[in-house]
């Protein structure tokens, strides 16, 4: 396998990519995802990115094909890094991964591994590592829309953490933990930039909020 390099720091990322695909699972670059592994091609696969780049493509099946142990794929995907692992009960895994940078799939990549592999296209999100462009939000409007959006469906919050967050952090985060639908998910990773993705998950609570019928809405 060789690799190619992208971004503001020339980071080295590979040419094929094993993948685990997930429905509803959202990574995005800088963020942290917990995994519980237990299929054994998914087992195989962990072992090799360790012995490797520990790097593992996370995408979402697209809900169609015809056939359910390898799905249709999402066109996006974004590969995290494995972080921290240790063996669970039965031989299972609990890992965490951190996102490093979405990619484009070219194509799927015919292998005798049990998992799937891919050929990433990383040049799309080349600012997905290193410094990224200046983005501004109107975390007002987010957070006025969040509280709304925790009062209609009783959620609870740790409201000292989400006002000592960074922008980039609490767009991100509700992003990845709020439960948007599978479509939802997808075009929240595929956002251009956090500007755009702060303005979506504002209009994915504000939605979320009507159909809970709540008749009130934060403009």
């Amino acid at each position: 396998m060789g690799n190619v390099n992208i971004g503001p720091g020339a980071q080295r990322m590979p040419d094929v990519l094993p993948i685990f695909p997930l429905t509803s699972a959202l990574l995005l670059p800088g963020c942290r995802l917990p995994l519980r592994i237990f299929e054994p091609r998914y087992l195989q696969m962990v072992d090799d990115a360790l012995a490797g780049d520990r790097l593992i493509g996370m995408i979402q099946p697209t809900g169609s094909g015809t056939h359910e142990h390898d799905p249709d794929l999402q066109s996006v995907g974004c590969a995290g890094r494995i972080a921290s692992l240790k063996e669970a009960e039965g031989g299972h895994y609990l890992a965490s991964l951190v996102g490093i940078s979405r990619f484009e799939v070219i194509r799927e990549i015919p292998s005798d591994r049990l998992y799937r592999l891919v050929e990433p296209q990383w040049e799309r999100f080349t600012y997905d590592i290193g410094a990224t462009a200046p983005a501004e939000i109107d975390r007002e409007v987010l957070v006025a829309n969040l509280r709304t959006y925790f009062e209609t469906f009783g959620l609870d919050a740790n409201w000292r953490a989400i006002d000592d967050s960074g922008d980039e952090e609490l767009v991100n985060s509700l992003a990845m933990v709020c439960p948007f639908d599978n479509t939802e998910k997808q075009a929240l990773l595929e956002a251009p930039n956090l500007e755009h993705r702060s303005r979506l998950v504002i209009a994915l609570m504000n939605m979320a909020v009507l159909q809970g019928g709540d008749s009130s809405t934060v403009h």
